[in-house]
């Protein structure tokens, strides 16, 4: 069963998969292919393995747009979405194509596919530990995504199930402590950036105790991060600004771990946002496997 029956593939830009893919396999191979002269172009297919029992499926339009690039297709047996295994090996999908453009597309690939699919599966973990707990809120990564991979990651979390929060800085403002102290104060800093961002764009601001919680949402701040606050005292703070704040959206964010996610669940938190979403995410564990001409192509 897929975590979700919407083609989230429909949300990337077809001519952004193509940069992409481009850029990866310029990356792999800047010129010369001297290995390919030894497969040629004879046709083949090849077996695309999962070695992680339990992966939630992702990064199928990136995988697709790789081997798309270089002339193969791939036949999927598995939707992007969903878990695969339990077996210690399942077949995920088939590539047919010439040689030395299956070989061509392996390695970038199953790179994006690896990391897709890991950072897919911790958030449907996480997000599966939410709605057990019945809390209300949303599961969120940050910012700390690898550089010039976000697109990859960012679209990993919504294949598992939680918010990707912004994608980037361009997308809201957040305020952070840096913000605050060059400019000397939260409500300040709220009134210059709400000069220019409008209505449509929504202000956050990095508060360390209730009290600048409190500045922030006075000054017009729509979402209020507690940052790095222990359990209990989120539970304290979180409660206090919602009753006299009742339309913010209050965050919980700083330190937050898989183990201890479910300490910052409150009926009075909308959002808790977590970097290992990206950054030390296990990878899912794929391999490309050409068959041989007599042999047929099975689990």
């Amino acid at each position: 069963m897929s975590l979700t029956a919407r083609d989230l593939s429909q949300t990337i830009p077809p001519h952004t998969l193509r940069r992409l893919a481009q850029e990866w396999l310029l990356e792999d191979t800047p010129n010369f292919d001297l290995a390919g002269l030894c497969v040629g172009s004879r046709k083949v297919k090849a077996r695309l393995l999962c070695k992680s029992p339990g992966t939630v499926l992702a990064g199928c339009p990136f995988f697709d747009a790789v081997f798309k690039e270089v002339g193969c297709a791939v036949e999927w047996t598995h939707a992007e979405g969903q878990m695969l295994g339990p077996d210690s090996v399942t077949l995920a999908a088939v590539v047919t194509g010439p040689a030395r453009c299956v070989l061509l597309g392996e390695r970038p690939a199953l790179n994006c596919l690896a990391r897709a699919s890991g950072i897919a599966t911790r958030s449907a973990q996480l997000r599966s530990l939410a709605q057990a707990a019945r809390w209300h809120g949303q599961v969120a990564g940050t910012r700390k995504t690898t550089p010039g991979f976000r697109l990859v990651e960012k679209y990993s979390m919504l294949v598992g199930g939680v918010s990707t929060h912004r994608y980037d800085l361009s997308s809201m403002v957040m305020l952070k402590d840096n913000h605050v102290w060059a400019v000397g104060s939260i409500t300040q800093a709220v009134a210059d950036v709400r000069s220019v961002c409008g209505f449509s764009t929504k202000v956050e601001v990095e508060c360390r105790s209730e009290e600048e919680g409190r500045e922030a949402a006075s000054a017009g701040a729509e979402v209020i991060m507690l940052d790095n606050f222990q359990p209990e005292d989120l539970h304290v703070a979180a409660q206090a600004l919602k009753q006299d704040f009742p339309g913010v959206i209050i965050e919980a964010s700083g330190g937050v771990t898989p183990e201890t996610l479910s300490c910052y669940f409150s009926p009075h938190v909308d959002v808790i946002s977590l970097g290992c979403l990206t950054q030390g995410c296990p990878i899912s564990d794929f391999s490309l496997k050409v068959q041989r001409p007599d042999t047929p192509v099975r689990p």
